[in-house]
């Protein structure tokens, strides 16, 4: 297929496979998504702590960093079909264990670890599932349609949550949420077939291999780059919505905005995806990642002056739309990465993610306390631009000659 062809979700829907891992997408992450609200008001319930209340959400991102880093030679070791479901179907069944009652605080926050950490390695399985499953055109498409699958699973879930306590104890909603778990599992178990991994046997030890396995990985400059900058961007990109609250109740507006204040980032990056895909080229796509990303955080800077939450939201749409940069690196990253290593790669990959999301989230907060909530979202643009400078300004020196040229060719 020609550098220069347009991709489309249309290359990716055909193939039955990734219909059934979409479909895994949209069950398993709206499971977890009404499990956190559920889990939340559980726990505060139980002490009335607005901090033990919230490390239910930490713990939903920091175990990633154990299975992306610690136990990622797992995803070398089972096939990558039987490790995503497991992860759901296992999932299911912490769940389930959570909704018990009477549960000791120590052991839910014990299984929502356990539970993280397998999400982390199913992950990595469900990836490279999409790149054995897809024609080599279709990945970015896939990946992309995952992405939205999640960011609409997730709003739904958060929603769904909130009806449901009105009708349901939180205990009630776990076993519920159990039983998507368990769908989601089903989805992939039938519906995908039991491709190899592509990754090389080795018998040392679990942690051993997996920590050799990541230093191979970012033994590799090209790739190491490409990882630091897609864990780097997110993480200071979540700075709005981790100040969300404390925005709007500065600017005395009514709480019900901070839902739609909430939505601004998400409806903005399914849009510039939606776009991405549609009007851009695989080589254009790898091309703008860098100035993209730049461009991205432009509209935090504007936070400096205190917008009014309507102007706030209009920017966070903007910004939003830049996630597009995500079609090129997942294409780069793909390409950087050597095949046998790949499972390894995107397990690595999403667990930084997360883990630096979740970082993200608590330093945004810390600066905001310091300072103030518009100016931690300012803050919050002048790293993420100086990150993105940094890491790739071969990119950006390339683009600004690529637009120099472009009147005289």
């Amino acid at each position: 297929m020609s550098a220069s062809a347009r991709l489309s979700y249309r290359s990716a829907l055909r193939v039955s496979e990734f219909r059934a891992l979409l479909a895994e997408q949209l069950l398993s992450v709206g499971a977890l998504s009404i499990a956190a609200v559920a889990l939340t008001v559980l726990v505060f319930r139980r002490t009335h702590s607005p901090l033990l209340a919230s490390l239910t959400f930490a713990l939903s991102f920091l175990p990633y960093l154990i299975g992306g880093a610690l136990l990622s030679g797992l995803v070398d070791r089972v096939r990558p079909r039987e490790l995503a479901a497991g992860s759901d179907l296992i999932g299911a069944g912490l769940l389930a264990a959570i909704a018990l009652p009477h549960v000791p605080l120590a052991v839910l926050f014990a299984l929502l670890t356990v539970n993280g950490t397998l999400s982390s390695l199913g992950s990595g399985a469900r990836a490279a599932l999409v790149r054995a499953s897809v024609p080599v055109h279709a990945y970015v498409p896939g990946r992309s349609l995952l992405r939205i699958a999640a960011q609409l699973a997730q709003i739904a879930g958060n929603a769904a949550g909130g009806v449901l306590l009105a009708v349901l104890r939180p205990g009630g909603i776990l076993l519920l949420t159990a039983a998507l778990s368990l769908l989601a599992g089903a989805a992939i178990r039938l519906g995908v077939a039991d491709h190899p991994s592509r990754g090389t046997g080795n018998d040392a030890r679990l942690l051993h291999d997996s920590l050799r396995g990541a230093g191979q990985i970012l033994g590799h400059r090209p790739l190491r780059q490409l990882l630091l900058f897609g864990w780097l961007a997110p993480m200071f990109a979540v700075a709005p919505e981790a100040v969300a609250a404390p925005y709007v109740a500065a600017h005395h507006d009514s709480a019900q905005l901070v839902g739609w204040w909430l939505l601004a980032l998400p409806v903005g990056l399914i849009g510039g995806e939606l776009a991405g895909v549609r009007l851009l080229s695989a080589h254009r796509q790898q091309r703008l990642v860098a100035p993209v990303a730049a461009a991205g955080f432009i509209p935090y800077l504007a936070f400096a002056v205190d917008p009014a939450i309507p102007g706030a939201i209009a920017l966070l749409v903007i910004a939003g739309a830049s996630g597009l940069y995500v079609l090129g690196l997942d294409a780069r990253i793909r390409d950087a990465s050597p095949p046998e290593l790949f499972a390894r790669t995107m397990t690595l990959s999403s667990g930084g993610l997360m883990a630096l999301q979740g970082l993200g989230f608590v330093l945004a907060g810390a600066v905001a306390g310091a300072t103030s909530p518009a100016q931690a979202i300012a803050i919050a643009g002048v790293c993420g631009l100086t990150s993105t400078v940094g890491l790739l300004h071969h990119d950006l020196r390339r683009s600004t000659r690529a637009l120099s040229a472009a009147p005289t060719e």
